[in-house]
């Protein structure tokens, strides 16, 4: 994230922020190139689309929702990538996005992401947020959400994400307008761990990865998805 001259972080250094942690987590995660467009869309709504989506709450700092729709064909490109990576064979794989194994494995590789962004907001805002686990759902249609966090006077955007074998995806953030103004010098600097990454991914093993995001509280979750309107 880079400091503005005149000392300044607003929406769009966040949004940078989180797209940058999207493609250096999920690039780590799957040895394979994650980008995203250089150009971002002002949108007023947000929305799960299918073929699967995935939502995240923050609260703290600033307030804000994140939403990822991925299609079939990005969502199984990366989640083949990642556990072929982790050294799981073909045959082991799931055949269809519509597994429980795909959305589990995609959950977790979001939760991997949500650290990421949050601990660099820790380190290069000097602030704190707080998030709910990464929701992974499969859709056949589209479902608005909005968050309802306090937000005077909320911002969306929209960016495109393109997988290595030209697969797409969408990343669309909320948050309440902001600015975090630098008062004095500190040091921000943050160093790419891949092996640490790996191992948080895993916790030594493939079958870790596939069923990590499937801990969750599912009160937890069925509450969320009411106070959403799902």
């Amino acid at each position: 994230m880079t400091i503005t001259t005149d000392n300044t972080l607003g929406t769009n250094d966040l949004l940078v922020s989180l797209c940058s942690s999207v493609t250096r987590v999920l690039s780590v995660a799957t040895n394979s190139q994650v980008q995203y467009s250089a150009m971002v869309q002002r949108i007023k709504k947000t929305y799960l689309k299918p073929d699967i989506g995935c939502f995240v709450l923050f609260d703290g700092g600033f307030s804000g929702l994140v939403i990822i729709n991925f299609s079939a064909d990005a969502a199984m490109e990366l989640y083949r990538s990642y556990l072929l990576n982790m050294g799981l064979s073909k045959d082991d794989l799931a055949s269809s996005h519509t597994s429980d194994e795909v959305s589990n494995v995609m959950g977790e590789l979001m939760n991997q992401v949500v650290g990421d962004f949050t601990g660099k907001v820790r380190r290069e805002m000097q602030t704190h947020i707080t998030q709910n686990q990464p929701k992974m759902l499969v859709l056949n249609k589209q479902v608005q959400l909005s968050v309802d966090a306090n937000l005077d006077n909320p911002e969306a955007r929209r960016v495109t994400f393109y997988t290595a074998g030209g697969n797409i995806f969408y990343l669309e953030l909320a948050v309440d307008s902001t600015e975090f103004i630098k008062l004095h010098d500190f040091d921000a600097a943050e160093e790419l761990d891949p092996d640490a990454i790996m191992a948080q991914a895993g916790q030594g093993s493939p079958a870790a990865a596939s069923t990590a995001a499937a801990t969750g509280d599912d009160d937890e979750t069925a509450a969320l998805l009411k106070s959403l309107g799902m």
